[in-house]
């Protein structure tokens, strides 16, 4: 067989179209199955440890051993 743009490609004998008589039957088209529906599993809302504000990060608490910036104080040992 041949491309309809390939000018280079010669026509090979004995791959030329089968008589009506030696043509292989087509194969039926198989039947599709019905898909499984699949279930959604429940979403859970978790506690979480420490209470959090509105946008989900941790409360702001103030310890009397960190200085407003969250770092430690440090205290020399007496």
């Amino acid at each position: 067989m041949r491309d309809k743009k390939d000018n280079a490609t010669i026509d090979l004998p004995g791959f030329g179209q089968l008589p009506a008589h030696e043509a292989p039957e087509p194969a039926p088209e198989p039947q599709r199955r019905a898909r499984a529906r699949k279930v959604a599993l429940k979403q859970v809302q978790l506690e979480l440890l420490e209470p959090t504000d509105a946008t989900g990060l941790p409360v702001w608490t103030r310890d009397a051993g960190l200085d407003l910036t969250g770092l430690p104080i440090w205290a020399p040992d007496n």
